[in-house]
């Protein structure tokens, strides 16, 4: 079997990797200069620091997938965060999150007493609910849609109330406002709005302390050479710098693709793109938010968390701004990825990383060439709320903005595929097998069972399952 995948992402890599292994014989083209997608690094002046993913969730299942594909424990190093992170509110008020049950009881306890009885509610009924989630949902595919209506998973909705929003469910829990965002502000990693986004989603900062938050030792980007060594083993052609500029149809198959302006042919074509179109109905999907990310070497290093969340005010108005209003946030929320507390190898002796993301809408609307002053005040918040005279230390600074994320083929220029809405979820999102096409097959995160490096991997497996299956038959 001949098989094209078309995109280098995790997706992409994963995904032939996997055929290879079951002896398909496999080409990728990629449009760019190197494998990973999302997965890369900002590196200059040997400073080095992820551009895309940072935090490393559902670590068994990453080590289970990576070893599936012949990449052994021993080749790279997951580091515990212990604390995950911790969310700064404006009133002062900073809250810690632990892996560990019982200390997450003692923060309650100190910062938000009589709220312990309700954390420990969402702990055993997120507990049970993410046990038949990853089975109904996560490790299947609906194709049909109608596989997905069943008794089970109708209980599973029912009971987790997937009409109501995270942040709704979250106040069946807590009573404090902070509490629930603190429980919601997890769809914001997969560019998704707490407000709208399913409760269905709250099993994503359930999934922080069942099974902890972790960095990949010299950046989560690093799996990108690891994979692209094993792809080499493994005898699958990669084509960098080589842009897919056709198709040619025949009827319901797609026969060849066009790219140089020459006529590859293949049996099945797996589609790791951004932009659904190939795998889909004509249809208008609804992209995540995008972001600002701001990347930075220093001078000097900090006494700083790994992780942190740094909320405004009125965090329901800057979600307001991102996902309904779609204009440039005026008191925006921010995340701060410091890797250098915990790996001195991304700068030279003294110096340090930082990384900071700033949610913002989707949409060509923006004009972000005109932001200097918003980018300049944003600065000076990190530098007030996060990192004292950070300006002063700042070796080199590197700004993305949704103009760069179109430029690289993102969907509307959303940093994280199509949104987790309720109909973008489950049998509602693109699927692994395309209905227009019989031998096209699709992975990534616009693709179920959605984004997170963890998740893009478990869909690869459902596609390479797909595709075989339908071989055999």
């Amino acid at each position: 079997m001949k098989v094209a995948i078309v995109g280098g992402g995790i997706g992409g890599m994963m995904t032939a990797l996997l055929l290879a292994k079951r002896g398909a014989h496999v080409t990728i083209f990629e449009k760019n200069d190197r494998l990973g997608g999302r997965l890369s690094f900002i590196e200059r002046d040997n400073f080095r620091i992820d551009a895309g993913p940072t935090i490393v969730l559902l670590p068994n299942k990453l080590r289970s997938f990576l070893s599936e594909v012949g990449v052994a424990e021993d080749e790279f190093e997951l580091v515990p965060c212990d604390p995950m992170y911790t969310i700064h509110f404006a009133d002062g008020i900073s809250y810690t999150k632990y892996a560990d049950e019982a200390k997450q009881m003692e923060e309650i306890s100190r910062l938000f007493p009589g709220e312990e009885k309700g954390f420990q509610r969402f702990i055993d009924e997120m507990r049970n609910n993410f046990t038949e989630g990853e089975r109904l949902i996560l490790e299947k595919s609906f194709i049909k849609r109608k596989t997905f209506f069943t008794k089970e998973t109708l209980s599973l909705f029912s009971r987790m109330r997937a009409y109501q929003s995270v942040k709704t469910s979250m106040s069946r829990y807590f009573q404090d406002e902070r509490l629930q965002l603190a429980y919601s502000l997890q769809t914001l990693y997969i560019g998704g709005n707490p407000y709208t986004t399913p409760s269905l989603y709250s099993l994503v900062s359930f999934s922080e302390h069942a099974h902890g938050v972790y960095y990949v030792k010299g950046g989560y980007a690093s799996l990108v050479s690891l994979l692209a060594r094993k792809l080499e083993e493994a005898g699958v052609t990669v084509r960098l710098q080589t842009q897919v500029d056709r198709y040619e149809v025949n009827g319901s198959r797609v026969e060849g693709l066009y790219a140089k302006g020459e006529v590859n042919r293949f049996d099945a074509f797996v589609m790791n793109t951004d932009e659904p179109t190939m795998v889909t109905k004509k249809r208008d999907w609804v992209p995540s938010s995008s972001c600002v990310l701001l990347y930075m070497g220093l001078k000097k290093t900090y006494d700083a968390r790994i992780h942190q969340f740094f909320l405004p005010s009125d965090f329901t108005k800057h979600m307001d701004d991102v996902f309904v209003r779609k204009v440039v946030p005026k008191d925006p929320s921010f995340y701060t990825f410091y890797p250098s507390a915990v790996d001195r190898s991304l700068a030279p002796e003294g110096k340090s990383v930082l990384y900071v993301l700033i949610p913002v809408p989707a949409g060509r609307h923006i004009d972000w060439t005109k932001q200097d002053r918003w980018l300049a005040r944003m600065v000076d918040e990190v530098e007030r709320r996060a990192f004292p005279n950070m300006k002063q230390e700042i070796e080199w600074l590197h700004v993305r903005t949704p103009l760069d994320a179109q430029k690289e083929g993102l969907y509307h220029g959303g940093m994280f595929g199509i949104a987790p809405t309720l109909f973008q979820s489950g049998p509602f999102r693109p699927q692994v097998k395309s209905v227009r096409y019989e031998n096209v097959y699709a992975v990534g995160a616009s693709v179920h069972p959605g984004g997170g490096v963890p998740v893009v991997m478990q869909g690869a497996k459902l596609c390479v399952e797909q595709l075989l299956r339908d071989w055999s038959e």
